[in-house]
């Protein structure tokens, strides 16, 4: 048996931002890991974390200054979302989930999850977490998370939309793509991988997360070479993007960020106030409906 790898652990020494977001901002990608003796990780995951639990998850959110989140239960816990969901029970309606759904997943035990805040189910078709899902189980659990207003959330390279276009015109619900689409900055706006991107971003149900400078940063700390690039998303959807911090970065292989230099980096991918509103309050405010 494969041995599995051990990511790297988030900076403890998370920075005071010197930008402070406007009241009820939201973090709209983050995950809690474990503990693991309470919340045990996947026998089949393809990574095994450290511990990033719920308490440190709220130091975190106060130091930043950030007041709500939407929670992703991370491919490491597998389908088992207990650890989103006594999150969100605790948060006093601050924060909300994003589930993954196990094929077979019944529409009782959908309709907990709802009860419970959970509002998108995930989605992995990146091949280092696995690859394409079976696609007639994926159509199979979007018609019948439909009826709930959820939304999907599709981690795809940016390279593999092209070959999924027909199916993202055919989606009845709202999809979210993670992480700028992970192009990688070296290859320029003009790469073919980011201009499918924006033309993915045109689409009225498609919405993207500018998030993830540090995954797709050549050039590293403070990852200031993503700026240009999230600024061409913002300048095609501003109101259909989403901030987070993608706590406590998962599989980093290089540069683990410190979450106050990628708080920072908010005024630079937009410097308008109203716009800064519109992504960390109101756009996540509208998607997810938060009632805090």
């Amino acid at each position: 048996m494969a041995e599995i790898p051990v990511c790297m652990a988030p900076d403890p020494n998370t920075k005071v931002p010197a930008y402070k977001p406007p009241p009820l901002s939201c973090d709209a990608h983050c995950h809690i890991f474990g503990p693991g003796d309470v919340y045990p990780y996947a026998p089949n995951r393809s990574y095994t974390p450290p511990d990033a639990p719920l308490s440190r998850f709220k130091a975190l959110q106060q130091t930043l200054g950030l007041e709500r989140a939407v929670l992703v239960n991370a491919s490491c816990h597998g389908d088992d979302n207990s650890v989103i969901l006594d999150a969100i029970a605790q948060s006093g309606g601050k924060y909300l989930g994003v589930a993954n759904l196990a094929d077979d997943t019944s529409d009782i035990e959908l309709e907990m999850l709802h009860d419970g805040g959970v509002r998108g189910a995930r989605f992995n078709f990146v091949q280092h977490l696995g690859g394409t899902p079976d696609l007639r189980v994926f159509r199979d659990l979007v018609d019948r998370v439909a009826p709930l207003g959820w939304h999907v959330v599709l981690h795809f390279d940016a390279k593999d939309l092209i070959d999924f276009g027909d199916m993202l015109q055919r989606l009845p619900v709202p999809f979210i793509i993670d992480h700028m689409g992970r192009v990688p900055t070296k290859d320029g706006l003009g790469q073919k991988p980011f201009q499918i991107l924006l033309e993915t971003a045109r689409m009225e149900n498609c919405w993207v997360k500018i998030c993830g400078a540090e995954r797709i940063s050549s050039a590293g700390p403070p990852f200031h070479d993503a700026v240009p690039f999230a600024q061409a998303i913002l300048e095609v959807a501003p109101d259909r993007a989403l901030w987070g911090t993608d706590w406590p970065h998962p599989n980093i292989r290089k540069h683990m960020p410190n979450d106050g230099d990628l708080v920072d980096l908010i005024p630079l991918f937009m410097p308008d106030p109203a716009l800064q509103k519109l992504v960390l309050v109101e756009n996540p405010g509208r998607l997810y409906g938060f009632r805090d």
